[in-house]
């Protein structure tokens, strides 16, 4: 039986995971709604944020005969925050499908996947999808996917790539747009004829590379590997090599493949396949599996890109401690990261202090791991997140990213004036009749805190993606923050009189009847200054005056805040307390009096 190993690589909603979903209903791997999305929070947000390896079995006409081709496929993350997922499962493959939107066409995290790949000497096979948009121009999409291609060094081989065309939600594939099709045929015969086999070399001594482990609550931690050469067995005594050298011994308790979704518990698999093997409770990404210790060298570590962002994880001491999380304390919160460490090669912790040092590609990388804590039932608090400052040759360096916007064209002039106040420098525009496409060079500093205006400024209607392109030379201050805090001075229950008051001065993060306490930050002042209030206060009652006259107050609906939301609008001296039920903003220091006395000092 012959393998072939690809991954599907995109930009963030792009069409990645339809196409897989559609591959797998096609080959009967799928029933129903099922999907590649299997994750809470990946449906939740329409987004994948961990790579999902699947396999299909698909007959391949060859001399003649009917054979079958077990195809592994490794769905992966569009979104840049969590490209540590897309590195190490291109080095597991051996070649790539690179979907590209018929009306957007290349975006950053399209770049960056591509990149990676065509680094690695892979050939990607390109997939133009989401060819029945109204504003769809597939040729147009294809011919700058052939420029970035010569952009970012393609060899001759590399740049004579096959493309497909396809509309991924309704499972269609085309070799040419004039074609008639009905389903996803076409880009099955591609993969088979422009993939090659995996190299099956079965009596060699076993060579395997971890690049992603699992869990099982019965079998504890698994290593998903490629085996490169012979053939791994269930039961056998191996060797596991770190990229460093060193050596230790191992023994295989439970071998898996893949088939479809599920895992196949199997006695042996062979070269090229894709496995899943129990019984190494140490084992770590990158590390090289192999039965001979002396022949078999180490293979190369997989690099990752280096975090951008770090905020300080703290167990969270604020009034309202402990009455919602059940993982509470620094040591709960310490496993629970290290836990998080043996999965997450974008992300690096300092556990040297009893604040936790966490740093990460990105606001979504971390948000989304703050989500998953939370869920789980952990209750904590965070900083505010602060880019990594490297310094070389006695210059200060800070971490860029090239932004890409799309807007309506009467929304680019904002879009220009906000991101020059933070740095941005405009380096390529293009527009439409409708819509302008602006891209700009900007410190991550300067995108900290930027989105949630866009999305005011742009009224919705635009799209912002973003790609980190190194460290360049330090910008200098960006001021950003035009909005000031509004602080409870008193612990209580917040009226619906005094909120009315109080929405004027800015906007408001509660609803009436939420209860607060001092420090707690309760909205924003628009006029930029901090503001102590008191949210409980009640009106007067007098005999000219009832309760009942209550009902002609009309409350503003509040802002209420997410994890991503309160990392962006959190000011320098504030906390974000995260517990299973809430999200609230609060002063490190809550008394006015201690915040007077720090800044004398």
């Amino acid at each position: 039986m012959e393998i072939r190993n690809i991954a599907i690589i995109a930009h963030v909603d792009h069409g990645k995971t339809a196409i897989t979903d559609a591959i797998m209903k096609q080959s009967g791997m799928f029933t129903g709604e099922m999907s590649m999305d299997t994750d809470k929070l990946e449906k939740e947000r329409g987004i994948t944020i961990y790579a999902k390896n699947t396999s299909l079995f698909y007959p391949n006409p060859a001399d003649g005969q009917e054979k079958t081709t077990k195809i592994n496929i490794v769905d992966t993350p569009g979104h840049a925050d969590f490209g540590s997922e897309v590195e190490r499962v291109l080095r597991s493959i051996d070649s790539v499908l690179l979907v590209v939107d018929a009306q957007e066409g290349p975006m950053p995290q399209t770049r960056f996947v591509l990149k990676k790949s065509l680094e690695l000497g892979l050939k990607p096979i390109v997939v133009i999808n989401k060819i029945d948009k109204p504003a769809a121009n597939p040729k147009q999409a294809e011919e700058d996917v052939f420029e970035l291609f010569m952009e970012l060094g393609a060899t001759e081989e590399q740049l004579d790539f096959t493309t497909v065309y396809s509309i991924g939600r309704d499972g269609i594939a085309k070799k040419n747009l004039e074609d008639e099709s009905k389903d996803l045929t076409p880009l099955l015969e591609t993969i088979l004829e422009e993939v090659s086999p995996a190299p099956a070399n079965i009596t060699a001594p076993v060579k395997a590379q971890v690049f992603n482990l699992a869990y099982d609550n019965f079998l504890g931690r698994m290593a998903v590997c490629r085996i490169y050469d012979g053939i791994l067995k269930d039961g056998e005594s191996i060797f596991v090599k770190k990229p460093t050298g060193e050596v230790r011994g191992g023994k295989i308790t439970k071998l898996f493949t893949f088939k479809g979704v599920s895992r196949e518990e199997v006695k042996e698999a062979i070269a090229g396949d894709i496995v899943m093997v129990a019984g190494l409770p140490d084992v770590f990404i990158g590390e090289t599996l192999t039965t001979d210790e002396d022949i078999v060298e180490a293979m190369p570590a997989i690099k990752v890109d280096e975090p951008t962002i770090t905020l300080d994880f703290l167990v969270n001491n604020s009034p309202f401690a402990g009455r919602e999380g059940k993982f509470v304390t620094g040591r709960q919160i310490r496993e629970r990261l290290e836990k998080e460490l043996e999965i997450n090669v974008g992300l690096e912790v300092d556990f040297s202090d009893s604040v936790f040092k966490v740093a990460g590609r990105g606001e979504l990388h971390i948000a989304v791991l703050l989500e998953n804590m939370r869920r789980e039932g952990y209750e904590l608090q965070v900083s505010q997140p602060h880019i990594i400052i490297k310094e070389k040759d006695g210059v200060k360096l800070e971490p860029y990213e090239e932004v890409t916007i799309d807007v309506p064209n009467e929304f680019q002039g904002v879009v220009i004036e906000k991101l020059g106040k933070r740095k941005g420098v405009l380096s390529d525009m293009k527009q439409t009749e409708n819509t302008s496409r602006l891209i700009f060079e900007i410190p991550t500093r300067g995108l900290l805190g930027y989105r949630g205006q866009f999305i005011v400024d742009t009224r919705g209607e635009g799209i912002i993606s973003s790609r980190v392109i190194g460290f360049k030379e330090y910008a200098g201050e960006i001021f950003k923050r035009a909005t000031g805090s509004m602080i409870s001075m008193v612990a209580g229950k917040a009226l619906g009189f005094s909120l009315y008051n109080l929405q004027d001065r800015g906007e408001l993060y509660i609803g009436a009847n939420t209860e607060v306490y001092i420090g707690m930050v309760i909205g924003n002042t628009s006029k930029g200054e901090e503001m102590s209030v008191n949210p409980t206060k009640g009106k007067q009652l007098t005999n000219m005056r009832s309760s009942s006259s209550d009902e002609n107050i009309v409350l503003v609906p509040p802002k209420e805040l997410s994890i991503e939301s309160g990392l962006e609008v959190m000011a320098e001296d504030e906390y974000l307390e995260i517990t299973p039920e809430s999200v609230r903003l609060r002063k490190q220091y809550l008394t006015e009096i201690e915040r007077s006395k720090v800044k004398r000092k």
